[in-house]
């Protein structure tokens, strides 16, 4: 009987030094970009304060009108002040001082170009590599420079996290008989090694649950896990309302702005295309976008070539995220997709995106006074 007892207590012994040794080899792996993900996203979560601050005299006109300047002139005006230049969409905001904001395309590189609405000036124009938050944005999901291959390190450093978590777990396991001290405690009277083993093992047991959600919820974005939860969220049938569902090789992600992490996928339609056929203004969009009850802010992105469709999206603080394509001819709504029409995983992921990015609960703008105080007008009380 002894012999036995004692060939478990060595089984049990080596089974633990095993796991100990995974632990260790996991926490170096996985430790310095750890660190580096914690600082990078922490600053992005911050972005609509930091840039506020730092692009203010982009972001916000000096003076208030009562008219505005049509989107289609603002177009315009920034066609005429970029000539070679492609404009790809815009931002609609619902402030009043706020700027529209150009997305286009120059000599290959990306950029924004802000127009005052009241006046149809240019106010600037800011190149998208040069802000702030897309480097971070760059440095949490591809270690700024590493490119494809800095992903895949960000990927396999989260997977070796979750290693991490679950042997640690193991090893704080109590094996003997239940104390809060040590266990769900720190023994804080407690000297040298004892001590530091309590202040690692306890806080991280509170904390492994918040960080193994925070691991999941950001494996979407990966290259390669990714791409196999983002099946999961293909559209359902009924998201093609108007038209059968299209076979298209050309994806929204890749031909529209502002598009939703669930949304990507969504075959793009194509506009019935006729020679005789006029298409509708900008104007009649953003009209279609109120009627169809678009919340603010949105991205509306101008079609490519003449059976190309107007795409309108929205994704802010909540799970009010949407979709729509709409037809450049006759305004019909082709495709519509929101957070409604998902199934419960595609529900799951896009509500784990919202609590990974802090916007879930509105986490975004957590300072409530931040957008008067970055701005900076003479009163900061």
């Amino acid at each position: 009987m002894n012999s036995t007892k004692k060939k478990k207590k060595q089984t049990s012994a080596s089974i633990y030094q095993v796991v100990w040794k995974w632990h260790f080899y996991a926490g170096i792996i996985s430790a310095p970009f750890l660190f580096i993900l914690a600082f990078s996203g922490s600053v992005y979560l911050f972005k609509p304060q930091i840039e506020a601050f730092l692009y203010q005299d982009y972001f916000v006109v000096d003076q208030v009108a009562e008219d505005r300047v049509s989107f289609s002139a603002q177009r315009d005006q920034v066609k005429e002040f970029y000539p070679d230049a492609s404009i790809s969409s815009f931002v609609l905001k619902d402030e009043p001082d706020a700027t529209t904001e150009f997305l286009i395309s120059e000599d290959g590189e990306s950029a924004s170009v802000f127009v005052n609405p009241y006046t149809g000036d240019i106010q600037g124009k800011l190149a998208d590599d040069n802000r702030l938050m897309t480097i971070f944005k760059k440095i949490h999901s591809e270690l700024w420079i590493a490119g494809t291959i800095g992903n895949r390190i960000v990927e396999l450093a989260s997977c070796w996290a979750i290693i991490l978590l679950i042997t640690g777990l193991y090893i704080w396991w109590p094996r003997n008989r239940a104390s809060i001290w040590g266990t769900i405690l720190p023994r804080l009277r407690k000297k040298g090694r004892l001590f530091w083993r309590d202040m690692h093992a306890v806080p991280a047991f509170w904390l492994s649950i918040f960080i193994l959600i925070l691991i999941a919820t950001g494996l979407p974005w990966s290259g390669v896990l990714g791409q196999q939860i983002q099946k999961l969220s293909t559209a359902p049938d009924h998201s093609y309302a108007w038209q059968e569902r299209p076979e298209s090789i050309t994806l929204t992600k890749d031909a529209a702005d502002g598009i939703p992490w669930a949304n990507e996928n969504l075959e793009m339609p194509e506009s019935e295309f006729e020679s005789e056929y006029l298409p509708i203004n900008i104007e009649d969009v953003t009209h279609i976008a109120e009627m169809e009850g678009m919340a603010y802010p949105y991205t509306l992105s101008l079609p490519d070539g003449p059976t190309g469709v107007y795409t309108i999206s929205h994704e802010t603080n909540r799970l009010d995220l949407s979709t729509k394509h709409i037809d450049q001819y006759s305004g019909t709504v082709l495709v519509s997709r929101s957070f409604q029409d998902f199934d419960f995983i595609p529900k799951l992921v896009s509500a784990g995106i919202a609590l990974h990015e802090g916007r879930l609960f509105g986490l975004a703008k957590p300072i409530t006074w931040s957008d008067h105080l970055f701005r900076f007008d003479g009163d900061c009380s």
